[in-house]
């Protein structure tokens, strides 16, 4: 009892705790200085990756053109106007050589230089807009047709003398026109860069995405909640939580190899098709989605199954009328993981042929496709500045892509979520 009658209160004004207390502070203060840095710097090199992606891509959703007089009378192409309606349209009219008169109008329209002037692809547009009007075969008309890497890069960046001095003739003439490049939204793949577009990529990913989410999701979800409410406790199962956790951690480039011994050798299913590229994607994400799914089901209260199995409810209905809408948020968190993961994946895909040179949008999950990011990564290997304009440009979809499916995915989340 005298020991603590001695003990005194503790003098906060004493010189010792006084410097106890500034120690403890200034430690705080440097905590919260190197929280702000480490988020400044992340939020540095966010923005600096944002500029370097917007400055080189901006440039890849324009397109510089050239008005190119055709005298088609003289020209005289061999082919009937009634061979335009049918299916063999473009093959009519390549044959009639279409290609070297419109690079002959080139040269008769703007000198020696003429056919430098308009790009590889220009002869497609004016084969477009011939399908397009057959009439014109009786007349003279101008076309805009889109303009060389040369010239684009002229007109939108610093060049050479002798391009400036080509950009700016054709300034002089009214040739010059600029606007959105609408060809690198709906086109495909191209060997110039000019005439290169997404969309054969873009529906590629749609397609392979598709099948992907519509095998990962329901055979994960469903694979969770078996273990976590179903299964019985033995080593069996500890087994199976075990490899699921260490496929989770897998190489993406192994899921690759896999699909190529079972879905390409084993089964012989198509090359390069989404059908092949999804299911080889859904293996890859399916462990996450499977491991979210379990932590999500059991972050549920045991008092919900209880009062459920209170009043009369099966194990079934337990399940798939009150644990499952609950643990729906968190499991919808583990989707949007797995398949931003699938999303940005080139490897396994690369592995199974989809880096192929694919001029077609696919019309179905059978047909030869590419995907965006495998696009990205044959772009990023030429040396044209178009296809370095054109990778930026389609980084910048790639991310939009991406920002778009997790809106829709968060949406469900925060819809279905319930705060307790």
């Amino acid at each position: 009892m005298n020991k603590i009658a001695d003990r005194q209160p503790t003098d906060w004004g004493a010189a010792a705790m006084q410097r106890r207390i500034r120690r403890r502070y200034a430690a705080e203060r440097r905590f919260r200085l190197l929280g702000l840095a480490a988020v400044s710097l992340s939020g540095a090199f966010l923005a600096f990756l944002l500029w370097t992606m917007m400055s080189n891509g901006i440039a890849g959703f324009s397109r510089t053109e050239i008005r190119l007089p055709l005298d088609f009378p003289a020209i005289a192409l061999d082919v009937e106007p009634a061979q335009l309606g049918r299916a063999g349209a473009d093959l009519a009219l390549a044959g009639a050589g279409l290609q070297n008169a419109v690079g002959a109008a080139a040269v008769q329209a703007f000198g020696e230089d003429g056919e430098r002037v308009i790009a590889e692809s220009a002869w497609v547009s004016v084969r477009e807009a011939i399908k397009r009007d057959p009439d014109m075969l009786s007349r003279r008309t101008t076309i805009t047709v889109p303009a060389s890497a040369d010239v684009h890069e002229a007109s939108t960046d610093d060049a050479g003398a002798e391009a400036e001095a080509m950009v700016a003739a054709l300034e002089r003439g009214g040739a010059l026109t600029s606007g959105f490049n609408w060809t690198f939204l709906a086109g495909a793949d191209s060997t110039d860069p000019s005439g290169a577009g997404i969309w054969g990529a873009l529906k590629g990913s749609l397609l392979t995405m598709a099948v992907t989410l519509g095998l990962a999701f329901p055979i994960g979800v469903l694979s969770a909640i078996y273990l976590e409410e179903y299964a019985p406790r033995n080593r069996w199962t500890d087994l199976i939580e075990v490899s699921i956790n260490n496929l989770a951690a897998v190489p993406s480039i192994i899921f690759g190899l896999l699909g190529l011994a079972v879905f390409l050798g084993t089964f012989n299913m198509p090359r390069s098709a989404p059908v092949v590229g999804g299911l080889t994607l859904a293996l890859m994400i399916m462990p996450v989605i499977v491991i979210a799914g379990r932590n999500a089901i059991k972050a549920v209260p045991p008092s919900i199954r209880d009062a459920a199995l209170g009043v009369g409810a099966s194990r079934v209905q337990v399940v798939f009328h009150h644990v499952l809408p609950l643990a729906l948020p968190g499991i919808l968190t583990g989707t949007i993981i797995g398949m931003a993961r699938a999303l940005g994946e080139t490897a396994p895909l690369l592995m199974i042929g989809m880096r192929a040179f694919i001029a077609t949008p696919p019309e179905d999950l059978t047909d030869a496709a590419t995907v965006l990011p495998v696009q990205i990564f044959l772009w990023s290997d030429q040396v044209s500045r178009g296809f370095v304009e054109k990778t930026s440009a389609a980084i910048i979809v790639l991310l939009i892509f991406l920002l778009a499916m997790n809106a829709l995915a968060i949406y469900l989340r925060n819809r279905f979520e319930t705060r307790w």
